[in-house]
């Protein structure tokens, strides 16, 4: 009987999953879908060649934990003989405690649900798939991977906050997030080139949440988010780092209650808030509006300032990757980062980054410039199944 994982990715009203083959090797991916938990639940499949397999509508109480049920049950028909040893999930917050892959209990979800406000929009969502999970099938092992894991790595002195020490010793320091994206792409790095991965190198993911990892010999040495997911660079609808100034700003003379300034910073800010059109990147790109171009300029602008910070922190820059949405499938806005890095010695090949080639730098380049798909899934499975195994 072959084993099989299941890969959940849980955002606030959707999930991206995989379900892997597991044994020996590397997990084999079988099927990838989302179950969307929105207004109108649905759920949608795909074999791991492309074949359509389910899209279909799901009923109105999918809403909550039924929806979790359905996908269970749904891709237990499919395994027909094979054994479904456990579920994967992506927690976005790990905070100080968990910083390698663990089995959860009880114990352990009630620390990751304290961990909530330091990821309001991210950590109610990953628990509710793994109390949903839990709830439909009591007896099936669920594994936490932590965003925040990756970056156990960084030095004290980039991790620190410059508050009053007994805020540290509350938790108060910096963690980084997208710790999952990162590990993946290091270790295709490492084998697409092992004397690249060695070297100094930035990885850009960039989405509608975004950051940016430096690293060296595949372990992070600093990176842009912070005690939240708020800081760093500019994304859809978050500004990234902001003077805390404009903050109290806003609460002492605009009266902004609490809920209304989380508001604005997770939901209203970013991309949207500055072209007042949109958080999608395509459709910022599409548009002619003098506002979209700001947002775009804006964007880019921190991107590349921000990667020549990491640049500082190793000394020079050896390799620029780009992954996620906006990294793997945004050739404009590669460019605009691009062109304001010359200064680094970064030389964008024009063709190769417009055809979104593997590797997209000019022969002269003094920065390896490569794009590299992300696939956070598997490397949640990988963990799952390494927990179940004891490998």
């Amino acid at each position: 009987m072959t084993d099989a994982v299941l890969a959940l990715n849980s955002g606030s009203s959707s999930t991206k999953f995989g379900l892997y083959e597991v044994g020996d090797v590397e997990p084999r991916l079988v099927l990838r879908g989302l179950l969307d938990l929105g207004d109108q639940p649905r759920l949608s499949a795909k074999a791991a060649d492309g074949t359509a397999l389910v899209d279909r509508a799901l009923a109105a109480d999918a809403r909550g934990d039924a929806g979790f049920g359905e996908l269970l049950g749904w891709i237990e028909e499919r395994l027909a003989g094979e054994s479904l040893r456990a579920v994967g999930h992506r927690i976005v917050h790990g905070g100080g405690k968990f910083v390698v892959p663990t089995a959860l209990d009880g114990y352990v979800i009630g620390e990751l649900d304290a961990l909530t406000p330091l990821a309001p929009l991210h950590q109610p969502g990953s628990l509710r798939g793994v109390r949903a999970v839990a709830r439909a099938r009591p007896g099936l092992a669920q594994v936490g991977c932590f965003d925040t894991a990756f970056h156990r790595t960084i030095d004290a002195t980039v991790a620190r906050v410059a508050l009053p020490r007994r805020f540290e010793a509350e938790g108060v320091r910096r963690y980084g997030f997208h710790g999952l994206s990162y590990e993946y792409v290091a270790g295709r790095l490492a084998g697409i080139s092992p004397a690249l991965a060695a070297g100094r190198t930035v990885v850009a993911h960039l989405g509608n949440g975004a950051s940016l990892c430096a690293m060296q010999g595949g372990r992070s040495l600093d990176t842009t988010m912070g005690f939240s997911a708020l800081d760093g660079l500019v994304m859809g609808t978050r500004p990234g780092a902001t003077d805390p100034g404009v903050l109290l700003y806003l609460i002492r003379e605009k009266r902004l209650s609490l809920e209304a300034l989380e508001r604005l910073l997770y939901r209203e800010s970013g991309l949207l808030g500055v072209s007042g059109i949109s958080a999608d990147m395509r459709t910022l790109l599409a548009s002619d509006d003098a506002s979209a171009r700001e947002a775009l300029d804006l964007f880019a602008f921190r991107a590349a300032r921000e990667t020549a910070a990491l640049a500082g922190t190793l000394g020079g820059l050896d390799c620029l990757v780009f992954t996620a949405g906006i990294g793997e499938h945004a050739a404009p806005i590669r460019a605009m980062i691009c062109d304001r890095l010359g200064w680094l010695g970064v030389e964008l090949d024009a063709s190769a980054n417009a055809a979104h080639a593997e590797l997209i730098s000019t022969p002269g380049s003094r920065v390896e410039l490569r794009i590299i798909p992300t696939n956070e899934e598997i490397v949640i499975a990988r963990h799952a199944w390494a927990v179940v195994s004891g490998g």
